[in-house]
């Protein structure tokens, strides 16, 4: 057929540079889409999309002048605020891509990460019997130093028996996060601010939504211990895996906090980084695999008042 020969004819023409131009616009739109995908920016791009062939039209071929004037004076400005527009987008994509950098150097030493994991491990075991609520964030390489200002800045060896005696409920420090750097509690009752991420269960207490933004806003990692139910739960990358038991929650720690032990596991971890880029806004809530997600899924955690203290960040 003739379309198929002149199409034949338009792709044997193309030079490697049209490919790879056509690639980066291809890719540029696909990043786009997927930045935005699941978020309230969805909305606003359909609107784009669909007065942008009005646009066109009443710029290129309608005689009208007056309305072409008014879309040429407002065009300079539309291009000025889809930056402002799409910001927490923006943001996110740019805060990941930052971290890929440091997606193959270990974020602590062997050594070190052995003694803390079993540190939080031990105390989140016991705050879970106890049903004392619990916040710690483990910072790696985005600084949160804005966290340890905002709180009692204490500079202590990480125990166990330091962590049960923060988070005792009459002690005055309980009321907040504490925030982990390397073997050290940097600080305690720290404020966490609450950011604009997406969470699939509606009853996620004020302390699980504080770990999932400090997750997503940065690369730390956030142990929750609910006051309701004893569950367990880590935060890593805006998702939240929950109802773990001790060891599971040891097994996770230790896997993200030392350096990826062969050549496969750190390509992984690459992949994952490149995804992250991209803007995917995947469900921020999973189930962990194994045994730990074979137990049977709790009641979902309602705003209770120790969930909504503080420590989670209002």
């Amino acid at each position: 057929m003739q379309w198929i020969a002149d199409l034949a004819l338009r792709l044997s023409a193309l030079s490697p540079w049209d490919v790879l131009d056509i690639a980066l616009v291809a890719g540029l739109i696909y990043t786009l889409l997927y930045v935005v995908r699941g978020t309230r920016a969805v909305q606003l791009l359909r609107g784009v999309l669909l007065l942008a062939p009005v646009a066109y039209l009443l710029l290129s071929q309608a005689n009208l002048l007056a309305s072409q004037w008014i879309l040429k004076a407002l065009l300079p400005g539309v291009l000025f605020a889809i930056p402002v527009v799409f910001q927490p987008e923006l943001r996110r994509a740019l805060e990941r891509l930052g971290r890929a950098g440091v997606i193959l150097r270990p974020t602590m030493d062997p050594t070190t990460a052995e003694s803390v994991v079993a540190a939080i491990g031990l105390a989140a075991e016991k705050l879970s019997e106890l049903r004392h609520g619990a916040l710690i964030v483990l910072e790696r390489e985005t600084g949160l130093d804005d966290l340890v200002e905002r709180g009692v800045r204490m500079d202590a060896m990480l125990t166990s028996d330091l962590l049960l005696q923060v988070f005792f409920p009459h002690s005055p420090l309980h009321d907040g996060a504490v925030v982990v750097r390397g073997d050290r509690l940097a600080a305690a009752r720290t404020v966490i601010p609450l950011a604009d991420v997406p969470v699939s269960d509606p009853g996620l207490g004020t302390r699980h939504l504080a770990a999932v933004s400090i997750s997503a806003t940065s690369d730390a990692l956030a142990v929750v211990v609910s006051e309701e139910t004893g569950i367990l739960s880590l935060a890593r990358d805006g998702r939240l895996s929950r109802h773990l038991d001790a060891s599971a929650l040891a097994s996770l720690l230790t896997g993200y906090l030392v350096a990826p032990p062969s050549r496969e596991r750190a390509l992984d971890r690459l992949r994952v980084a490149v995804a992250e880029i991209v803007g995917s806004v995947l469900q921020p809530v999973e189930e962990p695999s194994g045994a730990a997600a074979e137990k049977p899924a709790a009641k979902p955690e309602g705003r209770s008042a120790g969930d909504d203290a503080e420590a989670g960040g209002a």
